[in-house]
């Protein structure tokens, strides 16, 4: 085995220059000449805009302009790219020019010579709103007497979007021995990524547009900004993304200052750069989940499940976002069910338009929802039927035997082993244990519970190709990937799975990514994709290049050659030649450009157990994770190391959600928790130590490397097995996230006086 090479964990290539402060962020680029953008805000939930005075500001010192709707009328709207509402669009223009339908909806974009100066001008520019009544909460926007969103629409319910059997489903609760019902709040939450959003254009007559900003993905986005926002030709736009602090889903998306910073640049000859602040991200940054749902199981005498039930309503904010109508439908919802052998299910989403800022795709993008939502109801379950949690899992979970698997609402699992993997989480959590430690507890005056949760996710699904560029310069492979590391390890494990393949050493190969001018194509990061999809790409052109280099090897050392450890051999005379002897000796002979597309694509399907321990202090609320242990199959691990990190973020992601990050407008429409002052993200003592992380994998065969994804597994599987645990020390009490201490303590009392009472 070569040193480094796929499976070891040799640190990651990147992390000397971002711990060091070497990395380079949209907003650490200023270009000479730079002139800053600022977009003024609507601060009415829902207004008409009778008018827009800008003089005032256009007069102040530095101010270069102020743009209002009318002057950027020519652009299109940011487009949705999944609208399942028929003929009712959302348009989301660059700037409102008639009704503001959010709290930070803009209305016009100040620029000038410094950023300090663009902020005064923009607090000077007056408009007249009209107020109108808001529907900031589905509930409000259902209601007979709710304000319309947008006048084309019947209401603000957009859409019903269905998957399953009904009649099977129904009859299966009809003949069913028990039946579990839960209403069930998934919060909305914040990105919140380290790196705030930001823009930078530049101009030439010439050669066309530069943009740069902090993306998942620059081909996509260089496809959605020049086609459907600027209306150029793709190849007029040049898109960059250097490193970036935390995408999450979020930073896959189009923003109205994209297209204003492009239209600034060139309208006044120089560049323009927009950076927002933290109160910009949670003003306007596409948010994640926003859903409730009302989810029934249907289970026979020995707790087998004939059927599942779920009808959710999902907020999509005042605009269908670009993928935003996607994400509890065609993401999520077809995996509804999870690893379980469920005959009948029947899955409803609803559509809602509120007056909110729009949701789209966060970490998991719909597969955490459907997980949150089955594990929830089993472990219900089987408190009501008195069975144990993990039996009533086992019960139901599919076997090796019976993959591939329909699971009757649009997937089919390939591979795994479930109940394998709950013998290996079950140990690895020490089960028998437990009541050794809720003792102990208990004795400290602590309330302890166990939560358990089983997920299975789709990796990668809906991408049919991907790109890698490989040349050979210097000494170095330089790979351009179509993916984009926004702080997964890329620039490692990208490297270890080339570098393997064409026998060099790690620090042989470069990874490159970003630039649209080395890689115009692409199918950016998202969905667990990354090294599926691209390190097959990446073995694609290793293999393209070896070939290349075995007939220019065989012409040198005349005879057939064969290839082993980064050399090639001929078979006659045992003489050699490196890969980088042959690249020096014909200078972008080797380069090649390898496209990843299999006759049949297919998404790949992580699974794992999480389970959870937690210990609440009953006069306080204080709760506290007190154990938690993952068992994952991930397939093939390129490096264990950076998967488990993933995991671990992935988890403390999961955790923020469950117990403390809530997204809150209040009855007005108002935004509550605009900074961090008033919107809770874990922090480095609410993470539990110790995590045991262990993976017990089942490679799939659809694709090179045997790859499952990894990077939103972790998010998918602690929020249902924390808030499970809740419930358990709260005596079987139903609760939904976030478990503030507030809440907790309140059902703790409860609990204290039903234990009393008994």
């Amino acid at each position: 085995m070569m040193k480094f090479g796929v499976g070891q964990s040799p640190k990651r290539l990147e992390d000397d220059r971002l711990l060091t402060g070497k990395g380079q962020y949209t907003d650490d680029l200023t270009p000479d000449g730079c002139a800053y953008g600022v977009t003024v805000r609507s601060p009415y939930p829902h207004a008409k805009i009778l008018a827009v005075n800008t003089e005032a500001a256009r007069a102040m010192p530095g101010v270069l302009a102020v743009y209002t709707h009318a002057d950027i009328a020519e652009y299109g709207p940011i487009p949705c790219l999944v609208p399942l509402s028929g003929d009712v669009q959302t348009p989301r223009h660059l700037l409102t020019g008639d009704v503001a339908r959010f709290v930070g909806d803009g209305v016009a974009f100040v620029v000038a010579e410094t950023r300090d100066e663009a902020r005064l001008a923009a607090e000077a520019v007056d408009v007249d709103y009209e107020d109108l009544p808001a529907a900031p909460t589905v509930d409000a926007a259902l209601a007979d007497d709710a304000p319309k969103l947008w006048e084309a629409a019947a209401s603000n319910k957009l859409f019903d979007w269905q998957v399953g059997d009904e009649e099977a489903t129904e009859a299966a609760f009809a003949r069913a021995a028990h039946v579990t019902e839960l209403h069930l709040v998934q919060n909305r939450v914040a990105p919140v990524s380290m790196e705030v959003r930001a823009a930078l254009a530049e101009y030439d007559a010439e050669s066309g547009f530069t943009f740069t900003t902090g993306s998942q993905g620059v081909a996509g986005m260089r496809g959605n900004l020049a086609n459907l926002v600027l209306k150029i030709e793709p190849e007029k736009l040049r898109v960059k993304t250097g490193d970036v602090g935390g995408g999450f889903g979020m930073k896959s998306f189009l923003y109205p200052e994209y297209g204003l910073v492009c239209h600034a640049a060139r309208d006044l000859g120089r560049p323009v750069k927009w950076t927002g602040e933290r109160g910009d991200a949670f003003q306007t940054d596409a948010a994640g989940r926003a859903m409730q749902t009302d989810a029934a199981v249907a289970l026979d005498e020995e707790g087998k499940i004939l059927g599942l039930k779920v009808r959710t309503w999902s907020d999509l904010g005042a605009y269908q976002s670009q993928f935003g109508p996607a994400i509890q439908t065609f993401a999520g919802g077809r995996i509804m069910g999870g690893v379980y052998r469920i005959p009948a299910i029947l899955n409803q989403v609803h559509g809602v338009v509120t007056n909110t800022a729009p949701t789209d795709a966060y970490r998991g993008a719909g597969r955490p929802e459907a997980t949150y939502i089955v594990e929830r109801l089993l472990e219900a379950a089987a408190r009501e039927t008195g069975m144990e949690v993990d039996e009533i899992r086992r019960r139901n979970l599919l076997t090796p035997a019976e993959l591939p698997y329909d699971n009757g609402i649009g997937l089919t699992y390939d591979v795994g082993d479930f109940p394998g993997l709950l013998d290996a989480a079950l140990e690895n959590a020490d089960w028998t244990g437990f009541q050794a430690r809720k003792a102990k507890a208990e004795g400290r005056c602590l309330l302890y519970g166990r939560g358990m949760a089983f997920y299975v996710e789709i990796a990668g699904g809906g991408s049919s190709e991907e790109f890698a560029d490989l040349r050979i310069a210097g000494g170095k492979v330089h790979a351009a990937i179509g993916t984009q590391s926004n702080g997964q390890g890329h620039e490692t494990s990208y490297a270890q799975v080339i570098a393997e393949r064409l026998g060099l050493e790690l620090e042989d190969v470069v990874i490159e990514q970003g630039d649209t001018a080395r890689l115009e194509v692409g199918h950016g990061t998202g969905g667990s994709r990354s090294m599926v999809w691209g390190g097959a790409a990446g073995l694609v052109a290793a293999d393209e290049i070896i070939e290349k280099a075995k007939e220019i090897a065989a012409e040198e050392l005349g005879g057939e050659v064969d290839f082993e450890d980064g050399l090639f051999r001929a078979r006659g005379s045992n003489e050699t030649r490196s890969l980088m002897e042959l690249a020096d000796a014909h200078p972008g002979a080797l380069d090649t450009r390898g496209r990843y597309k299999p006759e049949t694509p297919m998404p790949t399907y992580p699974n794992g157990c999480h389970i959870a321990e937690v210990e609440l202090d009953p006069e306080t609320g204080v709760m506290k994770v007190a154990r938690y242990s993952v068992t994952d199959d991930f397939g093939t691990l390129v490096n264990p190391m950076l998967v488990q990190g993933q995991v671990h973020g992935g988890v403390a992601q999961g955790l923020g959600q469950a117990i403390l990050e809530n997204v809150v407008y209040d009855e007005m429409g108002q935004l509550l928790t605009g900074s961090f002052m008033d919107y809770g993200v874990p922090r480095a003592d609410d993470v539990p130590l110790g995590q045991t992380f262990d993976t017990k994998p089942v490679p799939t065969p659809n694709n090179p490397l045997g790859s499952k994804g990894c990077g939103e597994a972790g998010t998918i599987g602690a929020m249902p097995s924390i808030m499970n645990a809740l419930s358990d020390a709260l005596g079987g009490q139903h609760l939904n996230m976030p478990a503030t201490p507030e809440k907790l303590w309140r059902l703790a009392q409860s609990a204290n006086r039903q234990r009393a009472a008994a």
